[in-house]
């Protein structure tokens, strides 16, 4: 049976011979992956290797010092700075720590993008921010200041800003780091109910074994030492059939 989007499994974003550095000191070199309609999509690797910053090069925020980036077969980084601000539309991003405006309600953090970047009334917004905080099952929070809720529910609020604009592409950065294992849990089958339900294509930096199995089907391992991404594919496969010993055993935590 055909696939009811025809996209699905098409490229979405790739990343082409892309090398991350500060400065002369590269991060990782010869970075080509891509990232596929409907992906949940897990960027990996040990400590120090450059996640993060490969997120900040893939959404925009970090020039590579070499490769390029394509959203929709659109390079990104030889593009003019207003090819770039449309591509960038077409993206939500939550950060690791939730970023919230500690001085604005919950409602007010999502409605600073709509009041900034769109001409909706305010009635509009306010139906907006409703909508989308009851998605991540906030309903009722919208006057709740991100210091009068758990750690948990600002990851959600942080999600639900994220996809205020209606984005394409989600780009999440360790979004269950500080969480308990059941609130962590939630959010992985938040993550899986909003990618089906909505049909987003989701990038996501955790080294959360259970939620790399739970949530991702699509993953770039990237290494520390050789400062290289080493293997990309489904990470269930790469966990049993890696031909790279420290990929294997990086996602059975030393067992193989």
């Amino acid at each position: 049976m055909a696939s009811p989007n025809p996209q699905i499994g098409q490229p979405h974003l790739q990343v082409q011979n892309l090398t991350m550095a500060y400065g002369d000191f590269v991060i990782q070199h010869d970075l080509n992956f891509n990232v596929n309609y409907g992906d949940i999509f897990i960027i990996m690797g040990g400590s120090g290797c450059g996640k993060s910053t490969l997120l900040k090069h893939m959404i925009g925020l970090k020039r590579p010092a070499k490769g390029d980036i394509l959203f929709n077969d659109q390079p990104f980084w030889t593009s003019s700075e207003e090819t770039q601000a449309s591509i960038k539309r077409n993206f939500g991003a939550m950060f690791q720590a939730g970023a919230l405006w500690s001085s604005l309600t919950l409602a007010e953090n999502l409605a600073l993008p709509l009041n900034e970047y769109t001409c909706l009334a305010q009635d509009e917004i306010q139906d907006v921010v409703a909508i989308k905080l009851a998605l991540v099952g906030l309903a009722g929070y919208e006057n709740f200041y991100p210091s009068e809720i758990s750690g948990g529910m600002v990851k959600r609020a942080a999600l639900a800003r994220a996809m205020v604009m209606d984005p394409s592409m989600l780009f999440l950065d360790e979004p269950s780091a500080g969480l308990d294992p059941i609130s962590s849990r939630r959010l992985d089958e938040l993550i899986i109910e909003l990618s089906q339900s909505m049909g987003i294509t989701i990038a996501i930096v955790t080294h959360e074994l259970p939620s790399i199995f739970t949530i991702g089907n699509n993953c770039v391992f990237l290494d520390p030492e050789t400062r290289t991404m080493l293997e990309t594919g489904d990470p269930k496969i790469m966990r049993d059939n890696s031909k790279f010993e420290k990929v294997r055993y990086f996602l059975n935590r030393g067992e193989k």
